[in-house]
């Protein structure tokens, strides 16, 4: 009779324990590899392409002073142009983030022509348990999205995944360019600029 008391106990523990774990922010992500990160500024949207695949777009919240190039430290600028993703961040403050390679060789040459320190540490990232009700831009200069969709993109977007970041809004998505579709000849011009 104790044995199956002891049973019954174990099991009750067992399954308080497993009703009270935190459900993992890590994700795990099967399907096409993510090639090509484009981020408008103007529309606030980032888009997660494979070749000429669209596989999912977000909304975005940008630096607290979204216009222009980020030139220099302090700006609150998200960057414009062409990087590279380049670290991960498991522990961010922001729930998780990836980052990106700024300042480049000509984003640090152009601060230094200006007697300016260019910056750094750009992320994509999440909110995180400080910034959950933040509206509007309100990043220091980082790409934002929600905590879970910054779980999917942690997933989906590996180190070496080239980002465009462009200062204009997204062209238009016809229904070959819709999450799934192929991408138009036009629209590959345009993102070739």
């Amino acid at each position: 009779m104790q044995f199956f008391r002891l049973i019954a106990a174990l099991t009750v523990l067992v399954a308080v324990a497993a009703c009270s774990t935190k459900p993992s922010k890590f994700r795990t992500y099967n399907g096409p590899e993510v090639t090509q990160v484009m981020v408008y500024k103007a529309s606030r949207r980032m888009e997660l392409w494979h070749h000429d695949r669209l596989l999912r777009v977000f909304e975005v919240d940008l630096g607290g002073n979204p216009y222009g190039h980020k030139e220099r430290e302090g700006d609150r600028r998200t960057p414009e142009g062409n990087y590279i993703i380049d670290r991960r961040n498991p522990n961010s403050r922001f729930h998780l983030s990836i980052g990106l390679d700024y300042p480049n060789e000509a984003d640090k040459e152009h601060a230094r022509e200006n007697g300016w320190r260019p910056g750094g540490d750009i992320f994509i990232h999440g909110r995180g348990p400080q910034f959950q009700n933040a509206r509007g831009n309100w990043t220091d200069g980082c790409i934002a999205v929600s905590d879970r969709e910054m779980e999917d993109i942690y997933a989906m977007v590996r180190n070496g995944t080239p980002i465009h970041i462009s200062p204009g809004p997204a062209p238009m998505l016809t229904a070959s360019t819709k999450p799934g579709g192929g991408i138009t000849p036009a629209r590959l011009r345009f993102w070739n600029r």
